[in-house]
């Protein structure tokens, strides 16, 4: 049975009989099949496209780009050597999925919603913006807090060849970049219900990606535009962080519902007012402001650090064996094979002040450009 017949097997099975209790099951999994299938009936291989004299010049440049990165990423990054991102499919539509997170009122804690081939995760993802938005309204009638953040790409663990998506083809190179090292760095490593394992590891891939890439590429021009974009990203992430951990001081301290509210209040217009001094230290730039087009909830804030709470750990994991990918790879599945407690002692060590002190004055190729 081949993995694409394994995988439809799994959706029909989970279709019929649902593994999250929720009354919508069904639909819910006719939805991600059909809109997958979508996705992948739609990619045309990036050779053939490069070859058409009818594709578009702009599109067919960036589509060069992208067969060097894929190349990049096999070749000098150790990462799966298959068909994904070989191939290319215009969405005509500005994210490829739309995931709806959610949190009560005055706790920061995700809801989970639990699948057969991912795992529990803290997010439902939708094709079209409308079951997105419904899902979104019904869980707010629930008494909870919805927010809906549309997503340019995301991987399916190797079970499919993932394709270059119109979402995310016209980014500047660096991101593109990035985003297909992360992408695939799932494929090689995914551990089931721990979601910051997971993306923290495919963030510090990233990371040692993208340093090694622009390096190789020798473009100063390019260097500095990634690095700039890159402490935009760490200064705006910072930010989020900070005002996560204020709100998770205000719902733990004293005081009624009522004061919570206040305080809640109070962190969010910090936010704003913070984030307005930011964009203006940045000359305006103007990227992160999508990220408030909806009103500020819990579950804007909720899911900051899944993709950057472990990356000291596998930063100092990857310095310890001196930069060599492939034997960094080597332990992260050692990791990922222990019983979960084990495993966060383990990169609770690994990211201690002392140790990553102790680490400073060893001679390591650089792990990445950080957060």
């Amino acid at each position: 049975m081949t993995r694409r017949v394994r995988f439809a097997v799994a959706l029909l099975l989970v279709a019929v009989g649902g593994c999250a209790a929720l009354s919508d099951g069904p639909v819910y999994y006719w939805q991600s099949a059909l809109g997958h299938w979508r996705v992948m009936s739609s990619a045309r291989p990036v050779t053939a496209l490069i070859a058409d004299p009818s594709t578009d010049s702009s599109l067919r440049a960036r589509l060069d780009t992208a067969r060097g990165i894929r190349e990049f990423a096999s070749s000098e990054l150790g990462l799966p050597d298959n068909d994904s991102y070989t191939r290319y499919a215009d969405l005509r539509r500005p994210y490829v999925v739309w995931n709806v997170f959610a949190t009560p009122e005055l706790s920061m804690q995700l809801q989970q919603w639990c699948f057969p081939v991912a795992g529990c995760v803290s997010y439902r993802g939708y094709y079209e913006r409308g079951e997105a938005d419904r899902f979104a309204q019904g869980l707010r009638e629930q008494g909870l807090e919805a927010h809906i953040g549309g997503v340019p790409a995301y991987s399916t663990l190797g079970w499919f060849d993932d394709p270059l998506l119109s979402t995310f083809i016209h980014y500047p190179d660096g991101e593109m970049a990035r985003l297909v090292f992360h992408e695939l760095a799932h494929q090689v490593v995914y551990v089931k219900n721990d979601s910051t394992f997971n993306e923290s590891f495919a963030t510090a891939v990233e990371e040692a990606g993208v340093q090694r890439w622009l390096a190789a590429r020798g473009d100063p021009k390019l260097d500095r535009a990634y690095r700039e974009h890159a402490e935009r990203r760490r200064e705006f992430v910072a930010l989020l962080r900070r005002h996560r951990a204020e709100l998770e001081a205000v719902y733990a301290g004293p005081g009624d519902d009522a004061a919570r509210r206040r305080g809640k209040q109070q962190v969010f217009d910090s936010l704003q007012a913070q984030y307005r001094s930011l964009k203006d230290s940045w000359g305006g730039y103007a990227g992160y402001d999508r990220w408030f087009a909806q009103p500020l909830t819990n579950a804007h804030l909720a899911s900051v650090g899944t993709y950057t709470d472990l990356v000291p750990a596998f930063r100092a994991l990857l310095q310890e064996r001196d930069g060599d990918l492939p034997a960094f790879y080597a332990a992260v599945r050692e990791l990922a094979a222990l019983p979960r407690a084990e495993r966060d002692a383990r990169l609770a060590s690994l990211q201690s002040p002392a140790r990553e002190a102790g680490l400073t004055g060893r001679k390591a190729r650089p792990a990445g450009i950080g957060l």
